[in-house]
């Protein structure tokens, strides 16, 4: 890839008849493996450069041209004609931090994003888009043994067996999993944008396909403050698609629970703390419904 320039990004603008002028660009770090730049402009707008694999572009922006009415998603500007390149709009914030109370961010989310969703009959298969799972109890069998890899000195064997149990009853039967949905697929603190502690904006979508209690929770479980049952309950009654009865939700909240766990002993390890207390909270909470 050449190096670009603000001469080189100012074509790119021109060619796409978009009459602004680039004056200065920030390359940003991420997880993303292509390019990632933050532009700005004469005008003091702000956007996003994205050189990268087609097939991740086309991904991305398959998600932000379905749900362009959200005002949490960034919107496209152009693309390159083979999808090597896009701009798209910078949200101004900060992600993972100043966040404010989870009841108030998850009523955001749900209804300026979630409740958007529309179904998605394209395909045959569950989960992510770019590895797709012939079933959702496949996709979630193969979650938590990826979770179980960074679990082994932090939550038992027991717990494993329990959270493999309670998902191959759950999900056996993809026809009682709902409506298939087109999910952004990584809904959580990670990727929101917040600004005088509310969210404005929702990055990075890895796309998936599949119920849209699966990005409620993530989002939910995806920090460890304010992760219990009246929180939770509050939040799902905001849903308008993708309800589920409460004990089949408590259940759910457990296992994308674990697999949370198995993320923070990796890359957030500061919150583990909390996270185990949150486990044998909501542990004890599938446990008493399953006995009532």
């Amino acid at each position: 890839m050449i190096e670009p320039t603000i001469e080189s990004i100012n074509f790119l603008f021109q060619k796409h008849k978009i009459n602004d002028q680039i004056v200065s660009f920030q390359r940003l770090s991420g997880t993303t493996s292509g390019l990632v730049l933050r532009l700005e402009s004469k005008n003091e707008y702000k956007y996003i450069l994205k050189f990268d694999n087609p097939s991740q572009i086309g991904l991305v922006e398959q998600l932000l041209h379905t749900y362009e009415h959200s005002v949490l998603l960034p919107k496209v500007l152009f693309s390159a004609e083979d999808s090597s390149y896009f701009v798209y709009t910078f949200l101004d914030g900060t992600t993972h931090i100043n966040r404010g109370p989870k009841s108030s961010w998850l009523k955001i989310l749900i209804m300026e994003l979630l409740n958007k969703y529309v179904e998605h009959k394209e395909t045959s298969t569950w989960g992510r888009i770019e590895y797709p799972r012939k079933t959702w109890n496949e996709f979630n069998e193969i979650s938590i043994d990826e979770a179980r890899m960074n679990l082994r000195n932090v939550l038992s064997t027991e717990d494993y067996n329990y959270v493999k149990l309670k998902a191959s009853k759950l999900f056996f039967d993809d026809s009682k999993q709902g409506n298939k949905y087109l999910l952004h697929g990584d809904t959580g603190v990670h990727n929101f944008v917040y600004n005088n502690e509310t969210l404005i904006g929702v990055i990075d979508p890895s796309l998936m396909v599949g119920p849209i209690v699966y990005d409620f929770l993530y989002a939910f479980c995806s920090s460890p403050d304010d992760i219990n049952s009246d929180t939770l309950f509050a939040a799902a009654d905001l849903l308008e698609h993708g309800n589920i009865e409460r004990t089949r939700l408590i259940e759910e909240t457990l296992i994308q629970l674990y697999c949370r766990i198995g993320l923070s002993v990796r890359h957030h390890p500061n919150d583990l703390k909390e996270y185990i207390q949150a486990w044998e909270y909501w542990k004890q909470l599938c446990i008493d419904v399953g006995t009532s």
